[in-house]
């Protein structure tokens, strides 16, 4: 991979607060136009790496560039670059959509303001509610909103942080339609997400808990490389069932799906025999391939025993 195909090519990125490191030597490399998904658990420093990223806060350790700038002496030309979606709301509710918009291309120097204004609208079909308050909107609207917000200095890398939360799922898959189409016309885009079926739709994704970086690739590497064993149960009396051989050598997770049960070991020997043992007729096992849940979670466990 040349550096030319790499909008983030980051080494070593290091932040600590007071005594605590939250970010701790995290490398990341994102190709033009790929959706990069950012996942862990809340706290586990996603939106800590994304703000060093964008400039907003200074990393005490770590080399490399960002849009082609060094991402620690050039901050002031990335942000100019990047379009970053916060966790919260972040608009003035007391103004309208199009107040709103306009307030934010003046902060960018937008040229020819107006005309960025109403393609904004355009885009993620606000026309229609262009003179609606900010504070009037769901939560799908305030979504949109941020996301044109975020597209009306023409960006070349977009940092989305837990853009979905809270919002009905319609909502979220259109809000996913967007995010291809524009990674399809050459946007980059970072995402961090708790939702699994999101993480499917990134090219790649990286996994980072208590500021480790413990995972990274496709979708397909990541489950490959974590060496977990599923086996999928049903059949009838599956809560007590999952209470058996919950705690059992090998048995690492023991999670309801629906109407089946889904155990989970990165022990294969010691996991089928335990498995074994309590196969009966009352239940149908077979082996699946582990999920993305499933393998995270062992992954938050792992991280646990290692850096708490």
């Amino acid at each position: 991979m040349s550096a030319s195909e790499l909008v983030i090519d980051v080494h070593g990125v290091t932040k600590k607060f007071g005594g605590r490191t939250v970010v701790n030597d995290i490398a990341m490399q994102v190709r033009h136009g790929e959706i990069y998904g950012f996942l862990g658990p809340n706290g586990s420093g996603k939106t800590t790496f994304l703000r060093m990223l964008c400039g907003l806060l200074k990393p005490d350790a770590g080399s490399g560039q960002c849009l082609g700038f060094d991402f620690r002496a050039q901050s002031s030309k990335i942000k100019k670059q990047v379009g970053y979606m916060t966790q919260r709301f972040s608009f003035y509710e007391d103004l309208t959509i199009e107040e709103n918009l306009d307030f934010i291309a003046r902060i960018y120097g937008v040229q020819q303001r107006k005309a960025a204004v109403e393609k904004s609208l355009e885009r993620l079909g606000m026309t229609e509610r262009r003179k609606q308050l900010a504070g009037e909107l769901s939560g799908g609207w305030k979504q949109r909103l941020a996301l044109s917000a975020c597209l009306i200095h023409e960006p070349q890398l977009l940092l989305l942080d837990e853009p979905t939360a809270g919002v009905d799922p319609k909502a979220r898959r259109d809000f996913w339609d967007e995010i291809q189409q524009l990674a399809g016309a050459g946007l980059t885009v970072l995402i961090t997400t708790h939702y699994m079926d999101e993480a499917e739709r990134c090219n790649r994704v990286a996994y980072i808990s208590y500021g480790n970086l413990l995972a990274s690739g496709t979708v397909e590497e990541v489950l490959k490389n974590s060496k977990l064993t599923t086996w999928e149960v049903t059949g009838g009396n599956l809560h007590e069932l999952a209470e058996k051989i919950r705690g059992k050598l090998g048995v690492e997770q023991v999670v309801a799906f629906g109407s089946t049960l889904h155990v989970s070991g990165s022990d294969v020997e010691k996991l089928r025999a335990s498995v074994s043992s309590l196969i009966t007729g009352d239940h149908h096992w077979k082996k699946i391939q582990s999920g993305l849940e499933e393998v995270f979670i062992s992954l938050m466990e792992t991280a646990k025993d290692n850096y708490s």
